[in-house]
């Protein structure tokens, strides 16, 4: 996924790991949210396929188009300060709007369907898989960041799988204590 979010080579795709794991984070995050609220509410299982596709594209785009309007903002900021003598962007760190977005959203979405897979294929104890699923996919992208940089794989993704499951517990619990109130 990396490689074909961020280019052929480490040397590049280091650039784009910032959209790359913001985007892969959320997309697990907030499609979790919608498993675990549902899976808290005791609501019909069916329903989280529908809420999840719809939170993977919604989302995905919005998280995509943030994106977007942060760098425009950010290139239009350098430009009012006449950070460039001929006007254009200053060409020291300034990524292109269109291309943040674009990976942005693809990681949102590439990611954000480990939570889904077992709805989808109907496997078993499908909450449960769910959170297994989950799980795996933050551990293997916060690995996946060793590729571009010096820290361990391991504590790499040990970092994101903690963080992200801390905020899917957030979700279950939300879903937990709403679920009473339907």
């Amino acid at each position: 996924m990396i490689e074909a979010l961020l280019g052929d080579d480490v040397e590049s795709s280091g650039r784009y790991l910032a959209e790359v794991i913001y985007g892969a984070n959320d997309g697990i995050v907030t499609t979790f949210a919608v498993v675990s609220g549902v899976a808290g509410a005791a609501l019909n299982p069916s329903i989280v396929l529908i809420l999840g596709a719809a939170n993977l594209f919604a989302d995905g785009f919005s998280m995509g188009m943030s994106n977007y309007l942060s760098r425009r903002s950010e290139i239009d900021y350098h430009r009012s300060r006449d950070t460039d003598p001929g006007g254009e962007a200053s060409p020291d760190g300034l990524k292109a709007p269109g291309r943040t977005a674009a990976v942005t959203f693809l990681a949102f979405v590439v990611a954000g369907w480990a939570p889904l897979l077992p709805y989808i294929v109907t496997l078993g104890p499908v909450f449960e898989l769910s959170i297994a699923f989950t799980g795996v996919a933050f551990f293997a992208v916060g690995a996946s960041r060793s590729l571009v940089t010096d820290r361990h794989w391991l504590v790499n993704g040990v970092e994101m799988f903690v963080i992200g499951m801390l905020a899917a517990l957030v979700a279950y619990g939300v879903g937990t204590l709403l679920g009473g109130a339907a």
